[in-house]
């Protein structure tokens, strides 16, 4: 997270200083004009607070003058269910969750699935066999018969029990942390949902939006400045073939 805020911060440092210049040499460039760094900041601030990292919220408010749409105190649960479930934590989430709101887990029984699914793939990683096959009898099994579009998923991680090494078992990605990051953000967002607020981080929307332009752009075969390079915002120049690529600024 102080990567991810540090990231930030020098951006916005060294974005006087690159702007001048980067729009002198990008005039031409529609896309440099639609750029607002109070617009920028609303979307930082939206991804910090959806998905739970409150410190770093606060500290950039502070910076960046810029309010969260909610109150940061209302952070706290999503954030002690998040860092549970990517403990491996899972009853310790469940508990949370219930105690948050009782129906939320009531009502979606494929989260549920997926926390009890997860709670399996610890018992996996803790080399505890025994405990995990009578676990996936008692529990999975009974959800798999309520919903049998479960089943493909519990036979995928009992199939870790086959190999001793994991790491050459087809789905030993289960065991990975994006596993469990999967799964809390799959459980914030119920909690989001639940709470009516977005479920989405704003950010997650533009880069779906820019995707999916850029692909109906590219079947008409129009010329635009396409970005190459989502996580360094580099821009293909197409007026300067000397200079194909441009980093555009944040």
């Amino acid at each position: 997270m102080y990567s991810f805020l540090h990231r930030i911060n020098a951006a916005m440092a060294n974005n006087e200083a690159d702007k001048t210049n980067s729009l002198k040499s990008n005039q031409k460039n529609p896309v440099f004009d639609t750029l607002d760094r109070v617009q920028i900041n609303r979307i930082i601030m939206n991804y910090l607070t959806m998905e739970g990292f409150k410190e770093a919220a606060e500290k950039f408010r502070i910076e960046s003058g810029v309010e969260p749409d909610h109150s940061l105190e209302q952070l706290d649960y999503r954030i002690y269910i998040r860092d549970a479930v990517q403990n491996g934590k899972i009853d310790e989430a469940i508990d949370l969750t219930n105690a948050l709101n009782p129906e939320i887990l009531d009502n979606q029984p494929s989260l549920y699935f997926h926390l009890q699914q997860q709670k399996l793939i610890e018992l996996i990683r803790e080399k505890n066999l025994e405990g995990a096959l009578i676990f996936s009898q008692n529990v999975l099994a009974e959800l798999c018969m309520e919903k049998e579009e479960f089943l493909d998923d519990l036979e995928k991680t009992m199939t870790l029990l086959a190999y001793e090494d994991t790491g050459k078992c087809p789905y030993g990605e289960l065991l990975s942390f994006s596993q469990r990051q999967k799964v809390a953000s799959e459980l914030n967002a119920v909690i989001l949902d639940t709470n009516h607020q977005e479920t989405l981080p704003k950010i997650a929307g533009i880069l779906k939006l820019l995707l999916w332009s850029q692909n109906e752009l590219d079947k008409k075969k129009v010329k635009y400045p396409q970005m190459t390079d989502i996580v360094n915002c580099t821009l293909k120049n197409i007026d300067d073939e000397k200079n194909p690529a441009t980093t555009l600024a944040l």
